[in-house]
């Protein structure tokens, strides 16, 4: 019974990913979202330098409806629980967002210019 449970709940979770990854959802009309996002990445905090030109962000919409996780690809260290507004009809910007931090979100563009505690993470990404 433990085997069938556990069966289940990978193939809902296997389901709920590729359905949740169409390029066509918009992360604004969707209460749960999950995305990659793929291009230029970087990261800087002092001499540790990441930076690429074919790098991933995978996002997800957590419960809340309002925070995102930021996933990065190639040893980028996350952003988790940063929380969004929605501007005009498809757009979400960070709340507390201004010229120097950052991140914008919508179904075809993910860019981010984000410093925390010395450290800069940097996408401009598209799916």
């Amino acid at each position: 019974m433990k085997n069938l449970l556990k069966t289940l709940s990978i193939l809902m979770l296997s389901l709920f990913v590729i359905v949740s990854c169409s390029r066509d959802d918009d992360p604004a009309d969707n209460d749960f979202f999950a995305g990659t996002y793929n291009g230029n990445i970087s990261y800087l905090d002092g001499s540790n330098n990441i930076n690429t030109a074919d790098g991933k962000v995978f996002v997800t919409k957590i419960a809340s409806g309002t925070k995102y996780n930021f996933k990065f690809s190639n040893g980028i260290p996350d952003l988790n629980g940063i929380e969004f507004q929605q501007t005009g009809d498809n757009t979400l910007v960070s709340v507390g967002s201004t010229t120097t931090s950052y991140i914008t979100i919508d179904n075809n563009d993910l860019d981010i210019f984000y410093t925390k505690d010395g450290k800069t993470w940097t996408a401009n990404c598209s799916r």
